[in-house]
């Protein structure tokens, strides 16, 4: 039996509920990466301090609501898409593996150029080399194994973390010792501090040769950071590998009984861990390893993907309900489109070669800029794909991956 053409999914087949899931991600995060294009990414590592009561409750909200959690809910669409990808390719006889590692050798370059050119936030560049270790571990492994490993990736970063707290309370067992370690951190945090304040100057006032070079210095700051934020990230891939196999996202919206279960548990721990987040996060500094510290990294370890699974199990009972959550789904089907967008007009408001808004922002004002943000995308979306068949990014991602110029216009539209 000859194999069938191995062709993209065509829009009319597509699941809604995932696309309207991907759309309230892409809005949860421009919530938190608001911050991240107005101060410099130094400068979120050790925390903004802030007088105004209004500012800092927003910085609690986005904290509690929003931190790790899209991203943890991107990461499981990722792996859930994974799924779906691999089995309409092998149903149809299709060699999986090579089409999806051209696939993420062009996210891969999305995320290089974006970075490097455009905002040093990117997601994409890890999306693309933990998709690579999803495509050559865990792509064919059991439902069952694939859960064990989401619990041991989970714990990882937990790992690394007690470590650093540990070799830090070592090091405080003599005077000496102690006297050590506090000129360590001491000196990390100016290092901070300074090129927090160099970055700080760089994006407000400087010229686009100069932004780019401020842009290649974060982008190495923060591959310091990958391996801790990675393994929550492959966890969140390998959870969603796990649903996908298991056909929840097929399977769930009509089971309103245990959808409700998934989210009055997803509450519990994500309402509990994120709490606890906040609070002991408040009594610690983020770059100062100490009990506090871990016991707000545990918390969100738990609580982020837990309230992750809630969003989606609330917005899986309430679209049935409320048709109007369906105008997100065209938010998702174009969710690297408006991911990039989201950074070019950021970039535009924020940096200095723009409208020189950088840094004047505070957490609150971040919140309505970002809802009228998305406000935008949400017609924009909606009038873009009335008129073609996929975002310009999904349709040159596409064009690429499958070696083949897709179709763009809609058939009523291209005659």
């Amino acid at each position: 039996m000859n194999a069938q053409p191995v062709l993209p999914t065509k829009p009319e087949k597509r699941i809604e509920i995932v696309d309207i899931w991907r759309g309230f991600a892409i809005l949860g995060i421009l919530v938190v990466n608001m911050e991240l294009f107005s101060h410099a990414i130094q400068t979120v590592s050790y925390g903004i301090e802030t007088t105004n009561p209004i500012d800092q409750i927003a910085r609690w909200l986005i904290a509690f609501f929003g931190e790790g959690k899209f991203y943890s809910t991107f990461a499981l669409l990722f792996g859930l898409g994974f799924a779906i990808q691999q089995q309409r390719i092998e149903a149809r006889g299709g060699r999986f593996f090579p089409l999806y590692l051209r696939r993420l050798a062009i996210l891969l370059a999305f995320g290089l150029i974006h970075a490097y050119l455009l905002w040093a936030g990117d997601i994409l560049i890890l999306y693309s080399v933990l998709g690579l270790i999803l495509l050559l571990f865990f792509r064919n492994r059991r439902p069952r194994t694939l859960l064990i490993w989401f619990f041991i990736l989970l714990a990882v970063p937990l790992l690394l973390n007690g470590a650093l707290w540990g070799a830090t309370s070592f090091g405080r067992q003599t005077p000496e010792g102690a006297q050590m370690v506090a000129q360590i951190l001491q000196e990390q945090e100016t290092g901070l501090r300074a090129a927090a304040a160099a970055a700080d100057e760089v994006y407000a006032s400087g010229t686009f040769l100069e932004i780019t070079r401020q842009r290649v210095a974060d982008m190495n700051y923060l591959y310091s950071v990958y391996p801790f934020m990675g393994f929550n990230v492959l966890a969140m891939f390998v959870l969603g590998l796990y649903a996908g196999k298991r056909r929840l996202h097929a399977l769930l919206p009509d089971q309103p009984d245990r959808l409700r279960r998934i989210l009055t548990w997803g509450l519990a721990l994500g309402i509990t861990g994120n709490l606890l987040y906040v609070i002991f996060g408040e009594w610690s500094s983020r770059i100062i390893p100490s009990g506090f510290l871990m016991i707000s990294i545990t918390a969100q370890t738990i609580g982020a993907p837990a309230l992750a699974v809630a969003y989606m199990a609330g917005l899986a009972l309430l679209a049935p309900r409320f048709p109007s959550l369906s105008r997100l789904a065209p938010v998702g089907r174009m969710a690297l489109t408006n991911y990039l967008l989201q950074s070019v007009i950021c970039v535009t408001l924020f940096y200095g070669t723009g409208f020189g808004l950088y840094g004047t922002l505070g957490p609150a004002a971040g919140l309505l800029l970002t809802l009228g943000i998305f406000l935008l995308q949400i017609p924009f979306s909606s009038w873009w794909l009335n008129r073609y068949r996929f975002g310009p990014m999904e349709w040159l991602w596409r064009t690429l991956t499958y070696r083949q110029r897709q179709p763009m216009q809609r058939p009523s539209l291209a005659s």
